[in-house]
């Protein structure tokens, strides 16, 4: 079995790395993203409960899967139940220099034009990961990894394998 969670700043390349082991291995993929924020204008937060039904659905409905994000609070809920976990611990530069290259998702925005007007609050907000000290912090990440006893990889450059 593999249950893998893939974690690190925005623009790390979570959802890259997620894409490619899940083709590699026909497996189902969850991205936080789709499932921690309402449908509002601003962006909001849905409550941790809310998000924890649709991972508890997902992580039941699938024997294996990569489940990826920035979230350590629903990372909290999900770490648990896999059997690897990836902290994509890259410097800040590397992470501004991925977003700026970030191809149109269009599971996120309804054109690459609506994705590039939040292009530079987006590296704004990546360049605060390491002075942030919220769910989405190096720190909240760090300890995730830290406090795993399982199978864990830390990359710390593009350059991944």
């Amino acid at each position: 079995m593999k249950k893998i969670v893939i974690f690190g700043n925005s623009g790390s390349g979570k959802t890259t790395l997620a894409k490619e082991i899940c083709e590699s291995e026909g497996l189902p993929h969850l991205d936080l993203d789709m499932l921690a924020w309402k449908l509002t204008e601003p962006p909001e937060r849905r409550p941790i409960l809310e998000s924890k039904v649709e991972i508890d659905g997902f992580t039941d409905a699938n024997k294996d899967w990569v489940i990826e994000g920035c979230y350590s609070d629903l990372l909290e809920i999900v770490i648990p139940k896999s059997n690897e976990i990836i902290f994509l611990n890259l410097p800040i530069a590397e992470c501004i220099a991925n977003a700026r290259q970030r191809p149109w998702e269009p599971h996120k925005y309804e054109s690459k034009e609506a994705q590039d007007t939040n292009l530079e609050l987006l590296t704004d907000w990546i360049s605060q990961y390491i002075n942030r000290n919220d769910t989405f912090s190096k720190e909240s990440h760090a300890a995730l990894y830290r406090n795993y006893s399982g199978k864990k990889t830390m990359y710390t450059s593009n350059e991944r394998r």
